[in-house]
């Protein structure tokens, strides 16, 4: 059985936080239909745990989108752009 592989559970890998009032979410979304990507995405204007586990990952970021992978952040931003949630929260 060297090449037996053990059961695990579903992670989710790749997740993309973001609002569905920036342009710049939905480009990123697109692209990463585009590719086939499996990922979960968060608003974070609506859904406030998602917020605070994107701050949690950023060290209080507050520019979307983020995509995270294996929960760690791969990017801030979509091609040198992003969005400034709240300022409130």
């Amino acid at each position: 059985m060297c090449c037996a592989r053990r059961w695990r559970p579903a992670v989710v890998k790749l997740q993309l936080f973001g609002s569905s009032a920036c342009p710049h979410t939905r480009e990123m979304r697109e692209w990463l239909e585009w590719r086939g990507a499996d990922f979960v995405e968060h608003d974070v204007d609506v859904d406030e745990d998602a917020f605070a586990r994107m701050q949690a990952l950023t060290g209080g970021q507050r520019t979307v989108p983020v995509l995270v992978e294996d929960d760690k952040v791969v990017q801030i931003g979509w091609q040198g752009r992003g969005c400034i949630i709240g300022g409130t929260k």
